[in-house]
């Protein structure tokens, strides 16, 4: 007689493993951890006695951490201390001031416990490294993020001229003279204007030629034939011959070569997509009412009917 078979979605594990994912679980998590914490650091809850303070051997322990990390020694005694009635200052006005509520309606606290709860989020919900398989799909719908540019190799000659007819002989007297054979140092040295911009490139991404010659340059280098001497072509400093001896054209890489790069993209749109969820299953829970914003929205919306 045949099994049946059963589909992954039946599973227990796979039942157990949605279970895990639920966002509500999630802050059930986060609320037990909060809680918990609370209780762990104070022995006794505040309502019982709100008037003492506890500074105990963790505590202590903690502070002689924090003084030697940043003084790479242990306190000494009147130091210890000082830091010990600095913590008690803390923890008297903290206590005084949420017995007034300053806590409440202010947007730096509230920006402070809004990025708390996140950070617990996304350490609970970490997502596990992805799989090869999973990397190339997300490489593969995301190519144009991990395309690599085109890389060029040139020299050029420097004219420290501006466009002219005087200055466009000038140039096609020296590509003749350089026309046929490869640059050499010295030749480019003698026959261009002094400047301090690089005779060579190697190697080098449109972005890093523009941010040396400016984008025009660049430009005309995408056009330019390989392997002759060319030009004049101009950039933002004047005019240039350019001898392009090597051009590699822009690719998709393969998976090995920027694994890494795709991983890290890969953890960080899940994380982004986990932290929506865990919101949004929040969120759910909430009614929200939103008053009419029309008033408090200058004349355009304001002038807006229903």
């Amino acid at each position: 007689m045949n099994t049946p078979e059963i589909q992954p979605s039946s599973r227990p594990g796979s039942r157990l493993w949605r279970f895990l994912r639920e966002p509500l679980l999630h802050f059930v998590v986060l609320g037990g951890l909060l809680f918990g914490g609370y209780y762990a650091v104070n022995d006794e809850p505040q309502t019982s006695d709100s008037k003492r303070i506890v500074i105990d051997e963790g505590q202590l322990a903690s502070i002689v951490a924090i003084f030697q990390r940043t003084w790479l020694r242990p306190p000494t005694r009147e130091e210890l201390a000082g830091l010990v009635e600095e913590r008690v200052k803390e923890e008297v006005l903290y206590r005084e001031a949420l017995a007034l509520g300053m806590e409440r309606d202010d947007p730096v606290v509230r920006r402070r416990m809004r990025q708390k709860i996140e950070f617990l989020n996304t350490d609970l919900s970490e997502p596990e490294s992805p799989s090869d398989a999973e990397l190339q799909a997300y490489l593969d719908a995301n190519g144009d993020r991990f395309r690599t540019d085109e890389r060029l190799s040139f020299t050029q000659v420097y004219l420290n001229e501006d466009a002219g007819e005087k200055s466009q002989k000038r140039a096609e007297a020296l590509l003749q003279q350089l026309t046929g054979h490869p640059p050499s140092d010295a030749e480019v040295a003698q026959l261009g204007d002094a400047t301090l911009l690089p005779a060579a490139m190697q190697h080098a991404a449109g972005r890093d030629i523009g941010s040396v010659f400016g984008k025009g340059l660049v430009e005309a280098l995408s056009a330019a034939p390989a392997g002759r001497w060319s030009g004049p072509y101009a950039s933002s400093y004047g005019q240039h011959l350019v001898y392009v001896s090597e051009r590699q054209p822009a690719r998709e890489p393969q998976l090995s070569e920027v694994r890494a790069e795709v991983e890290r993209e890969w953890l960080a749109e899940r994380q982004r997509e986990n932290n929506q969820r865990f919101y949004q299953g929040l969120r759910d829970r909430y009614t929200v009412e939103v008053a009419d914003p029309r008033p408090f929205a200058g004349d355009a919306l304001a002038a807006v009917r229903p």
